[in-house]
């Protein structure tokens, strides 16, 4: 499929992010704020923040163990802010909206692409994450579009399990709308820390717009469940917020 210019984004913000400007329109993490004037106290780090959390570490077990949270978020995830944020001084991108900086750069752009591709990544990650007392099922437009684009929506979870399950190595696996066709959805997965986003990277036929993302990088579940991948995403499956979800699609 021809793939033209990606939907322009909404702003959206939700639970599990810091309260800022939305640099990043569909995930809601981006720059730190400007101080307001006639404030007194020091102005925040300039470059992109790492996303608080909308729960607590231990929120997702047994499914994920709050040792692998710890380490996931404030290690993993914060490398990644922190390496993009030196990625991008003196960058001609310094300043830009994330999602534009994704959708411009190119295969030889590797700080950028490793490290916005994984700050962008993690923090659409955690936004769709939820613990069990709030986990729901897909309603209205999203369920009537995972029911025109799959069948049902145990054949989306079977999808998104296959793609994370065949994925070689390191990568994520995606729900994406498609930009050209917003009721049609599709499941695929991606290396690494590219996403659908990534117009100068990825194939045609994987850009989009993500509304779920699974890690399957080792370090989002060995501790618990070793080389069992297809376990530990059927189990984060069922810790998915589907109103979320459906707030990311236009």
């Amino acid at each position: 499929m021809d793939k033209r210019t990606f939907i322009k984004l909404s702003s959206l913000a939700g639970a599990g992010v810091v309260a800022m400007p939305l640099v990043s329109s569909l995930i809601g993490c981006g720059n730190a704020p400007e101080t307001p004037e006639g404030a007194t106290e020091d102005p925040p780090s300039p470059g992109f923040q790492l996303p608080e959390l909308g729960f607590a570490f231990e929120a997702l077990e047994p499914v994920i163990d709050s040792k692998t949270m710890r380490i996931h978020h404030g290690k993993h995830h914060a490398g990644y802010v922190r390496k993009l944020n030196a990625a991008l001084e003196g960058h001609a991108m310094e300043g830009k909206p994330l999602e534009d900086l994704l959708a411009a750069i190119g295969p030889d752009d590797t700080g950028l692409r490793n490290n916005g591709g994984g700050h962008f990544n993690h923090a659409l990650f955690w936004k769709v994450l939820t613990p069990p007392s709030e986990s729901s099922r897909p309603s209205g437009v999203l369920a009537d579009r995972i029911t025109a684009s799959f069948g049902s929506q145990e054949s989306l979870l079977d999808a998104m399990t296959q793609a994370a399950g065949s994925r070689f190595g390191s990568g994520w696996a995606w729900l994406v709308q498609d930009e050209n066709q917003p009721d049609r959805l599709f499941v695929c997965s991606t290396a690494n820390q590219d996403n659908p986003l990534m117009k100068g990277i990825v194939d045609a036929d994987l850009q989009g717009r993500p509304i779920l993302g699974i890690d399957v990088w080792e370090h989002a579940y060995y501790l618990n469940y070793q080389n069992r991948r297809t376990d530990y995403v059927s189990a984060v499956l069922d810790r998915i917020n589907w109103s979320e979800v459906s707030a990311l699609m236009v």
